[in-house]
This record gives C-alpha cells, structure tokens and sequence, in this order.
C-alpha cells in the first residue's frame, strides 16, 4: 500500500499507512483455512537444482518457476492453482485452477504458458519443487519434448523456489483471501483477473524497482 501511495505522489511511512488501515479504518488480517494433506506419488525422474537460489535472469523466458497452491470455496471444497512465473520480471506467463492436482493440471499451465510465449522454448530452464506432478513421467517426457529443461528444489526447502511462495502468498493475501466463492467459476475468473490484469499489470513489485511486471517487461 505504501508503494501504492507513493506511485499517485502521496510520500508516508509504512509505520503511518499500518497505524490508519488499522486504527482508523479497522482492516485487519485474514486467516487462512488449514492446508489440505495430499499423497506423495513415486517419481518418475528428479532433477539436479539449476537455479540454486539465483533468482534473477537477464533476459524474458530464460528461467520460469512453478507451483501449485490450493484454493477454497465456501463450502470448503477445494480447488488447486498451477502457476508459473517469469524470474526475469516476476511477471505470470500462466495460470489455470482445476479440481484436481494432477500431471495433466502442470502439462496444461505449461503448454498454456509456451503458447503465450513464442519462441520461448530455446535454452529455457523450468523449475519446480520435486513434486509427484513435476516428477511424473507425463510431465517429465512433455518437457523434454518441448525442449524444456527442468530444475528441482531440495526436497522440502521451500526457499528453492522461494518467488512462487511470494506469488501465492500475495495471491491469497490480496485476492483469495478476501472472497466467499459461492461457485468455481467465480474463482477461476477472479483468479485469472488477478493474475493477468492486477499482478502483471496494476500493482508494483519491489523486484522491479515498484514497477508492475508487465511494465518492466517491456521497458
């Protein structure tokens, strides 16, 4: 918010912005339902990690990340968010939420995200936590034969992939969080609108010096 005000002219602490949003106009924090458990499945093939650590890229569709997140409805069912991200702005290349999280769920964000990026496939490193989807023989064989070379975190060090946590944490914090989805289709739309139209280019990122990505993309 601070960013926000100081992007319209508007010069305050983040001391002062936390002390209105929540003395004088009551917001406060939400908290989140509890994460769903899931299954581990039986890799197929892990990865060496490529990136390690190193989060930045000289040029666009050099190095994406990838995850998965839940989502809940009212009623407490659960949905399941595939995204992946471009290090090289931050910027969402692709997003779909379906009801299962599966392979075919991580080869579809993939593909969607290659059809939006022509010419994105040369010497492009795709990283992802070691997963059963990631480690899948669908999805394994489905990069290999997009030329897609795929890195992998440690296993259970969320920090590998550490700009995927930050994406869905603002994903939930800012979006999500704020809704009662009555029907999934609300979801997936207010999901694809934040991403698409407010991530990538409405609200600042501290990674590109406070400009949204799609603006530094093409800066």
């Amino acid at each position: 918010m601070t960013a926000y005000l100081e992007r319209s002219g508007y010069r305050y602490s983040r001391t002062t912005v936390h002390k209105y949003m929540n003395k004088e106009l009551g917001l406060h924090s939400i908290v989140r339902p509890k994460k769903p458990g899931t299954k581990p499945g039986k890799p197929h093939k892990v990865f060496e990690n490529k990136l390690k650590q190193n989060f930045t890229a000289e040029k666009t569709n050099q190095k994406w990340c990838t995850d998965f997140t839940y989502l809940f409805l009212k009623n407490g069912d659960v949905r399941y968010n595939c995204t992946i991200i471009d290090l090289h702005d931050r910027s969402v290349v692709a997003s779909i939420t379906d009801r299962r999280i599966t392979s075919d769920l991580a080869v579809r964000t993939l593909q969607k995200a290659l059809d939006s990026q022509p010419g994105s496939r040369k010497e492009l490193i795709l990283h992802s936590d070691q997963g059963s989807q990631y480690t899948s023989k669908a999805f394994v064989e489905f990069c290999e034969s997009a030329g897609v070379t795929q890195s992998m975190s440690k296993a259970g060090y969320p920090y590998d992939n550490a700009p995927m946590e930050r994406y869905f944490n603002t994903l939930k914090n800012e979006c999500t969080n704020l809704y009662e989805f009555r029907t999934e289709e609300q979801m997936y739309q207010v999901v694809e609108e934040f991403a698409y139209v407010t991530y990538n280019h409405v609200r600042p990122h501290s990674y590109n010096g406070y400009k949204p990505p799609f603006e530094a993309r093409c800066a």
